[in-house]
């Protein structure tokens, strides 16, 4: 009878214990969840229709006639791609996009090289004014670009007047100007990726007698894709949606695809009828390169905008 009574003593702090493991996991079921799912369902509905019903309608105006947007209808009466052949010939689109393909791309090419590099160099070494220098890319960074937007454009003016270089009007000189802007941001979300990196991998390679650019280029690199894709994506968007330095820095044979819309949009203004079916067309096509580098690199992406508040 003892042993009966013993035996459901030491059970029933096993079944005390069970249960207290199991009251932690369902308050934290309930903190997490801030609305009913009544609420969270008209909400998630309420915010993808505020995202949704505008492209709808730019996409459906694109496919209608100029008269039939400018009376306000939804949805068109007939549906036509004209819009999507004339653009080319009425905007000069082709030539902004490439434009805008060869200096957004190479800034963002170089940008997430030069920050690799620069990154390595602030992680992984110990140098007088390391510090500073970064305080100073944060500085660089967040500084408004319409303060810069007179210095450079006087500095590369300068260039010109006194080094004989044409820079104003030239891509080169567009895509030096995207540098300076996406050099900053680039660096600092490559040394924010690099600090959670494990240094054995690299000291197991300096003991087999790998140089510090053989351990960047096949080791920090392989490991170092999703960081690199942020930093690349972030400095081609800059680029590519770019008008203020692009409006002072290009002419008509340089000028981007943002530009390019621009132009159109003032020059239609004045018009008895704008070319709304035009405008709406050369949007949507404006925005189908970002929309195909967000749904390939998508992954890389989400991983390394993630990968700081993980592994910091």
């Amino acid at each position: 009878m003892t042993e009966t009574t013993t035996g459901r003593a030491d059970r029933a702090p096993a079944r005390g214990h069970r249960a207290s493991t199991r009251r932690p996991g369902s308050r934290q079921a309930e903190v997490t969840r801030l609305l009913p799912s009544g609420i969270l369902v008209v909400v998630l509905v309420a915010i993808c229709a505020l995202i949704a019903i505008p492209l709808i309608y730019v996409v459906l105006s694109s496919l209608n006639s100029d008269l039939g947007v400018a009376r306000g209808e939804f949805f068109p009466s007939s549906f036509s791609l004209e819009n999507y052949a004339n653009i080319w010939t009425t905007i000069g689109l082709g030539k902004g996009i490439a434009n805008s393909l060869i200096v957004a791309g190479s800034a963002a090419v170089v940008s997430a090289a030069v920050a690799l590099a620069t990154a390595y160099v602030f992680v992984r070494f110990r140098f007088f004014g390391r510090v500073t220098i970064m305080r100073g890319l944060l500085v660089v960074q967040s500084v408004p670009g319409t303060l810069m937007v007179l210095p450079v454009f006087v500095v590369f003016a300068s260039a010109g007047t006194y080094l004989g270089i044409t820079v104003i009007g030239t891509l080169w000189g567009l895509f030096v100007t995207y540098l300076t802007f996406t050099l900053p941001f680039s660096t600092w979300v490559m040394v924010t990726y690099l600090r959670g990196l494990p240094r054995e991998l690299e000291e197991a390679a300096r003991i087999d007698g790998a140089s510090n650019l053989k351990i960047l280029s096949k080791v920090i690199l392989p490991l170092s894709w999703p960081g690199v894709m942020v930093a690349a994506i972030f400095a081609f968007l800059l680029g590519w949606n770019d008008v203020l330095f692009a409006s002072v820095m290009t002419n008509s044979d340089t000028q981007t695809a943002a530009i390019a819309l621009q132009v159109f949009g003032s020059t239609q203004q004045s018009g008895t009828l704008p070319l709304y079916g035009q405008m709406m067309a050369a949007s949507l096509v404006c925005a189908v390169p970002v929309i195909l580098l967000f749904l390939m690199f998508q992954r890389y992406l989400v991983s390394g905008l993630t990968s700081g508040a993980v592994k910091g």
